[in-house]
């Protein structure tokens, strides 16, 4: 199968490191993997701010660059998510063809549903928090949403991190409670933004982790910018750098 890595623009500028592991991790299960070099930001932050029609040319472009593609993989829960719910209605506005919502996964799904690892080259001697980020749960189904008390609770990014050698997975206190990034939204209420990432924050530690991992670097520098500003010393760690780590 032919692979297109999409690294959203904000791992690419803020992260490069994730997508090199996103490659790293592809290409040791022996995929075909290319990385188009066209490729730019899905529109997420203009439709987040009500400037939808702002990303319809960028959605064009994704289309342009993914849709020769088998399937599309994302570090980024978000983007993975914003690309399959958004871009079909947004791309018949443009009056453009839409091919590639079906196929844009997340990482974590990808490797979970698709290729079904049954084991990781990482290895990572420390306790970790599982960061259930909204996107995953509500729109990509990482994890099963608490509330939903008829369903066996699953969770795609535990069962990929259970395969890292001498790792500890644990989840905080209501698992997918949410961070308070929410991108615009961190900006637009910066007071409760930040009242719910220290929220978040305290039940992270309070499971004695020394990391904190997810599926979206963005949460993940939420709770880290709101960590540093605490004095903790909890540290975090996007889930393909685990799952690839030599330590």
């Amino acid at each position: 199968m032919k692979i297109g890595l999409f690294v959203p623009c904000y791992v690419d500028a803020l992260y490069p490191e994730v997508g090199a592991s996103t490659y790293g991790l592809l290409r040791h299960y022996g995929l075909s993997v290319d990385y188009p070099e066209r490729q730019t930001c899905c529109g997420q932050p203009q439709g987040n701010a009500g400037f939808e029609r702002m990303a319809e040319e960028l959605a064009v472009r994704f289309e342009d660059n993914f849709s020769h593609f088998d399937y599309i993989v994302a570090p980024s829960a978000s983007c993975a998510a914003y690309v399959k719910c958004f871009h079909p209605h947004i791309l018949e506005g443009a009056h453009h063809p839409c091919t590639t919502t079906n196929r844009i996964m997340d990482v974590v799904e990808f490797l979970h549903d698709v290729v079904k690892v049954k084991e990781v080259p990482g290895r990572f001697h420390h306790r970790v928090s599982l960061h259930n980020s909204c996107h995953g749960v509500r729109e990509l189904g990482l994890s099963t949403p608490t509330e939903r008390m008829d369903e066996p609770r699953i969770n795609k990014m535990r069962d990929l991190l259970q395969l890292v050698e001498g790792i500890d997975v644990v989840e905080p206190e209501r698992p997918d409670e949410c961070c308070g990034f929410g991108g615009m939204f961190s900006i637009e209420e910066p007071d409760v933004s930040t009242r719910m990432g220290l929220d978040k924050l305290r039940r992270h530690e309070e499971t004695g982790a020394q990391y904190v991992t997810g599926p979206d670097s963005s949460c993940l520098m939420h709770l880290a910018g709101i960590a540093r500003r605490q004095g903790s010393k909890m540290r975090f760690m996007h889930i393909v750098e685990i799952l690839t780590s030599a330590g």
